[in-house]
């Protein structure tokens, strides 16, 4: 598996290269965001790890760029930065992943894994358009409509409707969410799942009468028509 690592701190950069190549992955590392934007562009990798704050181009703005030319490339944010705001910044800039320094080594190769394996499962699915209700999802082109009118989605909020379409008239909690979205471990002291949810209800609902996201207290959350 080819790692590009985009860290401006080199002490880091060494640390993370030197940890993955011990896992068997052939690492590429770049100390600033022009450097890493070229390499992600021009050459194959499984994955790129982005630092936020790194010189030239910021992290936020080389996860778009590189998003917008290879959108199946899985990037990963490692950051100091870890506020619930943050996040969101980091995904909406359509982040795969978000794991906040200092972090275990261990869940790193984890998360790698799981990203890597999810993308190369995405890659194999053939169905062009999923939907319930009158809700559809364009998978090819990333696309949202409802009755008919487009619905402008971010990166993750799609991946976030997309698997609620996957599961329709099924209650998926919160630590599920988590898991299957963003690939991270629940932490209860986050509410970065329940500030998607309002936006995406917002989105998909608000302008209709039928209700397709629905709450269950203590439970989780279901998309389908009211019974």
């Amino acid at each position: 598996m080819k790692i590009l690592v985009v860290e401006d701190e080199q002490k880091v950069a060494a640390f993370i290269k030197s940890g993955l190549e011990e896992h068997q992955f052939d690492v590429t590392v770049a100390y600033d965001g022009f450097l890493g934007q070229k390499l992600a562009l021009t050459q194959n990798f499984n994955i790129v790890l982005v630092d936020v704050v790194i010189p030239s181009i910021n992290g936020i703005e080389l996860c778009k760029n590189i998003k917008a030319a290879k959108p199946a490339l899985p990037v990963l944010m490692l950051t100091a930065l870890g506020t619930t705001s943050d996040k969101v910044t980091g995904f909406d800039a359509g982040a795969d992943d978000y794991l906040v320094k200092p972090f275990e080594f261990e869940e790193l190769v984890a998360r790698i894994r799981a990203l890597t394996k999810r993308m190369e499962y995405d890659y194999q699915q053939t169905s062009e358009m999923i939907q319930v209700a009158d809700l559809s999802l364009h998978l090819a082109k990333k696309t949202a409509y409802r009755g008919g009118k487009s619905i402008a989605l971010t990166a993750k909020e799609f991946d976030l409707l997309e698997y609620f379409i996957r599961h329709p008239g099924r209650v998926i909690s919160k630590a599920e969410l988590s898991e299957k979205v963003w690939g991270i471990n629940f932490d209860t002291g986050t509410n970065v799942v329940e500030v998607y949810i309002n936006i995406l209800r917002k989105k998909i609902d608000k302008e209709f009468n039928q209700k397709l996201l629905h709450t269950r207290i203590g439970l989780g959350y279901l998309i389908g028509a009211e019974l």
